[in-house]
């Protein structure tokens, strides 16, 4: 079984930051690329950043020079540290990590964590 945890969410004022971490339940080099995402209500879940084994991101422009993203092996936790945060980050974040398979990939989801960004 595979199983990914978020934390670290909560309410932070404009400007503030906020670090999340999804702990999973095996090696993170399993997945060949792992990333954050985030819904707001009423709207769809959006990338946020990913990363693969080899340390390649992709960050949405929206984030660009704000989040930062981070891979710890030795804890199996992956890491979102989030500055300069704005209202409109609001949202629940999900991490998700991707393993290859034979005939495609498979998705592995966390429950999510809410962050609130609100003065």
């Amino acid at each position: 079984q595979v199983q990914l945890v978020e934390s670290g969410g909560g309410l932070v004022q404009p400007g503030g930051s906020l670090r999340l971490s999804c702990a999973a339940s095996r090696i993170i080099n399993s997945f060949y690329v792992m990333g954050w995402y985030r819904q707001a209500p009423g709207e769809q879940r959006e990338l946020v950043v990913t990363i693969t084994t080899l340390g390649n991101t992709n960050y949405a422009d929206s984030v660009k020079g704000r989040f930062t993203i981070s891979r710890v092996s030795a804890k199996n936790t992956l890491y979102l540290q989030m500055n300069s945060l704005k209202p409109e980050d609001t949202a629940v974040y999900y991490c998700k990590g991707s393993q290859r398979i034979n005939s495609g990939r498979m998705d592995y989801w966390g429950q999510g964590t809410q962050v609130t960004v609100s003065s």
